[in-house]
């Protein structure tokens, strides 16, 4: 072991004098300057005591089984997206029923779910069916609005033993959502100009739920805002672009 360090050494001596002797070569390797000083992280109030428990609930970690409702198949992309809506809204009473609560205006929107042609006054979005859980069935991703207000809310819904859970739950004043791999990210809109809150729920396999597991403010950056509004393309498609879908 000491005769393996010995030759180490005299191969770095080598090495460097080899590189020392090139200094003067074109092309040579110059100073950046001097390199911060790395510090480490310091402790605060050591003699704190740890708390125990949170000081209030997170809406982290709950799962909720929807009473009543059943996949065929255990396929959500068979079971109509509103049926859980309207077991939400029977579920939680407080937050849709009685003239006090806070999305009552929701309940009277889903009257118009489901008629053909499609009417613009049904909270409900698009669903999106996607693996989340890993269990190689397709997950729910649903969001409705949530009236009165500016808030939308996000669900995620799987099949666990034959029943359909609920896994996911948030509302918030959202201004995108992206689904990748385990995750669901929502952006919401921040108080302070160019930036947005950005929040990652995963998917834990352990509590078979989704967890919230990032909860940041990000920079994003001055919004451009086009300089002649008039200029902006109509949202009717042209008859000579007919290619174009509403």
């Amino acid at each position: 072991m000491l005769r393996f360090r010995a030759a180490r050494t005299a191969l770095a001596v080598a090495v460097l004098g080899a590189l020392a002797a090139g200094c003067g070569d074109a092309g040579e390797l110059k100073g950046a300057g001097q390199a911060p000083t790395a510090t480490s992280p310091a402790k605060l109030w050591p003699s704190l005591t740890p708390a125990a428990s949170p000081a209030w609930k997170y809406d982290n970690g709950d799962a909720e089984t929807m009473k009543g409702v059943t996949a065929p198949g255990g396929d959500l992309r068979r079971l109509d997206p509103a049926v859980l809506v309207r077991a939400e809204i029977a579920q939680h009473p407080d937050d849709y029923a009685g003239s006090k609560a806070p999305y009552r205006q929701t309940v009277r929107r889903m009257a118009y779910c489901g008629k053909e042609p499609a009417d613009a006054r049904c909270p409900l979005l698009k669903p999106y069916y996607r693996d989340i859980t890993g269990d190689g069935r397709p997950d729910l991703t649903l969001g409705f609005r949530l009236l009165p207000g500016n808030q939308t809310a996000v669900r995620v819904y799987t099949v666990q033993g034959g029943r359909v859970i609920q896994v996911m739950s948030n509302n918030d004043a959202v201004s995108g959502v992206e689904l990748a791999g385990r995750s669901v990210i929502i952006h919401a809109p921040s108080d302070l100009s160019d930036y947005e809150y950005r929040f990652q729920w995963t998917w834990d396999p352990d509590q078979r739920v989704m967890l919230l597991t990032h909860d940041e403010m990000l920079h994003i950056g001055k919004r451009v805002r086009p300089s002649n509004p008039s200029a902006a393309p109509s949202a009717t498609p042209s008859p000579a672009s007919p290619s174009a879908t509403p």
